[in-house]
C-alpha cells in the first residue's frame, strides 16, 4: 500500500484526468479500414453500419482506437489481467457450471495484461458516453462515471482487506444485485429481465435457430446476412474430426466427459457483436441423449488484442487460449466448456470455444433513467475491481487510488473529454460511409 501511495508521486492522480487529441493522432477511420482487411468482406458492411449508429455503438467497436489513445495517457504502471474491452455492455448475467446466476465482465476477445487504469477509463467513457446517448445532461453523465470510478476503488479497498483466497472466491450473485436498484419500477423490470435470462439456454437456442427436416434430422436455419451456412460448410464437414480433437485436447477431463456424450449435428457461421463483425464466428449444434438433449456451442476467431502495440504481447501464441486464460483468470467462475483449436483447410485463423448461451443477459442500458444508470455504473466499476484483484496487487491499488475522490473526479473528467472525442470520431465515420470512403449496411 505504501508503494502504491508513493506512486503518486510519479503520476499524480489528477494527471489521470482529461483527454486531449495529440496533434498527429491517427484517422480513427482509417485504423478501422486496416482491421477490415483481415475480415470477411461481405460482413464489414454490417460491423460499419452496426458502428454508425450512434457514437455509443461506435465507441464499442473501436476498441483499437482507445487502445491506441490509452497508450498515451498517463498510467501508474500497476498491471493487472486486463478485458482490454470494459466497456458498458460487456457485463452481465451469465449461469455458474454450479448452475447459480452470477454477474461479471462477459467479453474477453482483446484481454491481455496491461495497465489497470485502461479498463476504468474505457468503462467510464462508455458510461458517459451512453448516458448522453440517451439523453441525459451533461452534469447527469459526469455523475454516472463518477460512480465507476468510486465503485472500482471502493471495492479494490475492501479486496485489499480479504485474504487471497476470499479475492478468489469474491463473486457477485445476481440476486443480489437489487440493492443496486433505486426504483420499485426498477426493480419491477430487473425480476422481469432475469426470469427472461434464466430461459436463454439451450432449449431456447435449439426452437429459436433449428427445424426439423422431412427426413427427420435437426438442422440450423438460414437467416441471411446474420446467419448461415457459407460455401465452405462441406469441407468444414470433413475436417470437423480433426477440430473436435484439437478442442478436446483442451478440455478439463471431466468436462471432457460430459462433451463426449454428445454428437455434431449442424454448423453455420453467426454474426455476432459490434467489434467483432467480420471475424470468423460459428455456431456448432450437438445432441445428447436425443433431440431434447442439445447443446450449442459458438467458435470465434481470435486475433492479437488490440492492447498488445501497447501493453506488449501475450504469453500465449494461440489467440484463442489468450482468450481463454484470461477469462478464466478474470472471471470469477467461467464456461465448463471454454477450449481453443487452429484453423483447418489451411487457414490460420484461431478460434476459441465457449457455449452459445448458458443463461446469458444484459442490462437494457437504452432505457435506463438517470439514477439506474447512476447505480449500474457503481455496480459495474466493483465488478471490474473484482476480475482487476484475481490477478493484481489489491493492496498497491488502494494504495494509489487513495481514500479521497481524487481518482473518481479525474477519471470522470476523462470520461467526459473523451466522450466528446466519441462523438468526433463517429462523425467522421459517418462523413466516410457518405463519400463511400467506407461502405456500410444498416439496420441488421
Amino acid at each position: 500500500m505504501a508503494a502504491g501511495r508513493a506512486l503518486r508521486k510519479l503520476v499524480p492522480r489528477s494527471s489521470q484526468a482529461g483527454w486531449t487529441a495529440p496533434p498527429r493522432r491517427a484517422d480513427p477511420v482509417a485504423q478501422l479500414i486496416a482491421q477490415d482487411k483481415v475480415r470477411i468482406p461481405d460482413l464489414v458492411p454490417i460491423r460499419h453500419g452496426r458502428m454508425a449508429v450512434s457514437p455509443f455503438t461506435f465507441l464499442r467497436g473501436a476498441a483499437a482506437v482507445m487502445a491506441r489513445d490509452l497508450s498515451k495517457t498517463p498510467s501508474s504502471g500497476i498491471r493487472v489481467q486486463a478485458c482490454g474491452d470494459a466497456h458498458l455492455l460487456n457485463f452481465g448475467a451469465y449461469a455458474t457450471p454450479e448452475r447459480n446466476l452470477v454477474f461479471d465482465v462477459n467479453d474477453f476477445d482483446e484481454t491481455l495484461e496491461a495497465p489497470f487504469e485502461w479498463d476504468v477509463k474505457r468503462l467510464a467513457a462508455s458510461i458517459h458516453v451512453a448516458a448522453l446517448d440517451n439523453g441525459f445532461t451533461q452534469a447527469q453523465a459526469t455523475t454516472a462515471a463518477t460512480n465507476c470510478a468510486r465503485g472500482y476503488r471502493e471495492a479494490m479497498a475492501q479486496l485489499a482487506d480479504m485474504t487471497f483466497l476470499d479475492v478468489h472466491y469474491a463473486r457477485v450473485d445476481v440476486e443480489a444485485l437489487e440493492q443496486f436498484l433505486p426504483t420499485e419500477k426498477a426493480r419491477r423490470r430487473f425480476e422481469k429481465g432475469l426470469a427472461k435470462t434464466r430461459t436463454k439456454g439451450n432449449l431456447q437456442a435449439l426452437e429459436n435457430l433449428t427445424t426439423v427436416a422431412e427426413d427427420g434430422e435437426v438442422h440450423i436455419v438460414d437467416q441471411p446476412p446474420l446467419l448461415d451456412h457459407p460455401p465452405d460448410s462441406r469441407d468444414m464437414a470433413r475436417v470437423i474430426p480433426r477440430v473436435l480433437e484439437q478442442y478436446r485436447a483442451t478440455l478439463q477431463d471431466d468436462r471432457l466427459e460430459v462433451f463426449n456424450r454428445y454428437h455434431l449435428v449442424d454448423t453455420a457461421r453467426k454474426v455476432v457483436g459490434v467489434g467483432s463483425v467480420g471475424l470468423d464466428a460459428r455456431i456448432a449444434l450437438f445432441l445428447g441423449r436425443d433431440d431434447q438433449d442439445p447443446l450449442f456451442l459458438q467458435m470465434k476467431e481470435a486475433r492479437t488484442s488490440v492492447l498488445a502495440p501497447y501493453a506488449g504481447a501475450s504469453p500465449y501464441r494461440h489467440q484463442g487460449r489468450r482468450v481463454v486464460e484470461g477469462q478464466r483468470m478474470m472471471q470469477a467462475a467461467s464456461d465448463m466448456f471454454l477450449g481453443w483449436y487452429s484453423g483447418v483447410m489451411g487457414s490460420r485463423r484461431q478460434y476459441y470455444v465457449r457455449q452459445l448461451r448458458d443463461m446469458k443477459g444484459s442490462a437494457d442500458v437504452a432505457r435506463m433513467a438517470p439514477e439506474v444508470l447512476e447505480a449500474y455504473a457503481s455496480l459495474c466499476g466493483g465488478t471490474l475491481a473484482r476480475s482487476h484483484a484475481r490477478s493484481g496487487d489489491t493492496a498497491m491499488i488502494t494504495g494509489y487510488l487513495g481514500t479521497g475522490p481524487q481518482f473518481d473526479d479525474a477519471i470522470a473528467a476523462f470520461a467526459k473529454d473523451y466522450a466528446v472525442q466519441t462523438v468526433s470520431d463517429h462523425a467522421l465515420m459517418q462523413e466516410a460511409i457518405a463519400s463511400g470512403r467506407i461502405t456500410a449496411i444498416e439496420g441488421i
